[in-house]
């Protein structure tokens, strides 16, 4: 009988490699490949050859499925980025940095959840139940009827939450605590991740409990561990925030149930996380008018949000000008000033360019190019844009102006909360126009000749 092989893996990509090395070829991360035993078998195959396969029933693609049941939490942000609540017999994946909030949001969703009658199990591989009953104390949550238990075996946690009276809702914190006996691996490597998630998200569908895995995240923000893992479950949700702010955003990367890229909005407070109603006027800044500002119209996801881009242009006393960006793309930054400065005539390159996104948000969608150009000739010329003023628009290489979609979103969103006028493209398509004005702009420089014609 052959020798079982020991294998080396990487714990940040989970290549494999031949012989141990100090640095992982695949991913260039240093110190992470880890020895690991042969997994061992699951039953008692050996070198018997498979049985043959069942076949299958094959369908068509048309049919009268009803939507899937949602177990609402009675958190509306939450459930907006869930895509209307919780399916039953789904594996969601929370991930965040630490202590932004992942334990104390999951805790305030059970906690209401078991309050309007349904079964949660609150299980913590992190603290004791003592840590856990403090938090829920604090946050005036220690009457709700959640159950709590301290384990990080794998089988164990199955054997817990397995019995007769299921649990709806189930939330592992965090997974990179477990371990399971048919793994020869340390908790927390790649293996281990691997085949504690495929045990818990095997019974969430078998049984048609949910399952809510909470995951650590690397220095560069993504979940800690193989990618395989957020292919297993059904949604990604990333929990965002910055530790000089007191929002935190909830967003959905992955969702087999609802849309992709929405957001849920909170607050962080003293007695946990609050919702916030309408965070146009969270990102909007304090609405006074100073060269350098103007609002964005934007959408996350289906939801449009007004935010505040601050741009700020000095004169550089150094060789290379200084480019520091906060919450966009800074390669987006660099192509919108060489557009300014070639196609619209705009002397910008040799000053320093500070932008930032007001509250902490990160905006990724390329609409938010023509607000990065206005906020950025409004500061270097000095002119105040309107503080009633809104813009969205793409910009292209040659300096025209594209329109950008849910274009119509924008406008409405614009319209409510008190915008008089709209800069957009020309090509823009909107419906409705009434009680607010569009100004249409074909290019940049039509941008800076608007903005240079404003009161200083």
């Amino acid at each position: 009988m052959a020798r079982p092989q020991t294998r080396y893996v990487c714990q940040s990509c989970g290549a494999l490699a031949p012989r141990w090395s100090g640095r992982c070829e695949a991913c260039g991360e240093w110190n992470t490949i880890v020895e690991e035993g042969p997994v061992q078998p699951v039953s008692g195959t050996g070198g018997k050859r498979s049985p043959k396969g069942r076949a299958g029933r094959l369908v068509g693609l048309k049919g009268d499925e009803p939507a899937p049941p949602r177990i609402e939490t009675g958190f509306c942000e939450f459930d907006r980025t869930t895509g209307g609540g919780l399916v039953p017999g789904s594996g969601v994946l929370i991930g965040g940095d630490p202590g932004i909030g992942k334990s104390t949001l999951l805790l305030q969703v059970l906690a209401a959840l078991a309050r309007a009658g349904r079964r949660t199990v609150y299980v913590s591989g992190e603290e004791a139940i003592a840590q856990v009953r403090l938090r829920a104390e604090r946050l005036g949550l220690a009457d709700a009827p959640v159950l709590l238990a301290t384990l990080t075996s794998v089988p164990d946690i199955l054997a817990t939450i397995g019995e007769d009276d299921l649990p709806d809702v189930t939330v592992i914190d965090s997974i990179q605590t477990l371990w399971t006996p048919v793994i020869e691996a340390a908790p927390g490597t790649v293996s281990q991740l691997r085949a504690g998630a495929e045990a818990l998200i095997r019974f969430a569908k078998q049984k048609g409990s949910c399952v809510l895995l909470v995951g650590h995240v690397t220095k560069v923000g993504q979940i800690a561990g193989p990618k395989v893992i957020e292919h297993m479950v059904d949604t990604v949700l990333y929990f965002e925030g910055d530790p000089g702010h007191q929002f935190r955003i909830l967003r959905a990367v992955k969702n087999r149930f609802g849309p992709t890229d929405e957001i849920g909005v909170f607050e962080m407070s003293d007695r946990g996380l609050t919702e916030v109603a309408n965070p146009s006027r969270l990102f909007m800044g304090s609405g006074s008018a100073t060269p350098g500002a103007a609002v964005f119209a934007g959408v996350e996801g289906t939801r449009p949000l007004l935010m505040e881009v601050q741009a700020l242009v000095s004169p550089s006393s150094l060789g290379t000008p200084r480019r520091a960006v906060v919450g966009w793309d800074q390669n987006r930054l660099a192509m919108v000033l060489a557009v300014l400065e070639t196609h619209a005539g705009v002397r910008i390159g040799a000053n320093d360019v500070y932008l930032n996104v007001a509250g902490g948000l990160k905006v990724k969608e390329p609409a938010a190019d023509l607000a990065v150009a206005a906020a950025l000739v409004s500061s270097l010329t000095t002119r105040t844009l309107p503080a009633d003023l809104a813009l969205f628009g793409e910009i292209s290489l040659s300096g025209a102006l594209r329109p950008v979609s849910l274009s119509d979103q924008r406008l409405r969103e614009a319209r409510k909360l008190g915008m008089k006028t709209v800069v957009t493209a020309t090509g823009a398509e909107l419906a409705d126009t009434s009680g607010i004005e569009v100004r249409r702009l074909d290019d940049l420089a039509g941008l800076a000749a608007w903005i240079a014609s404003l009161a200083g």
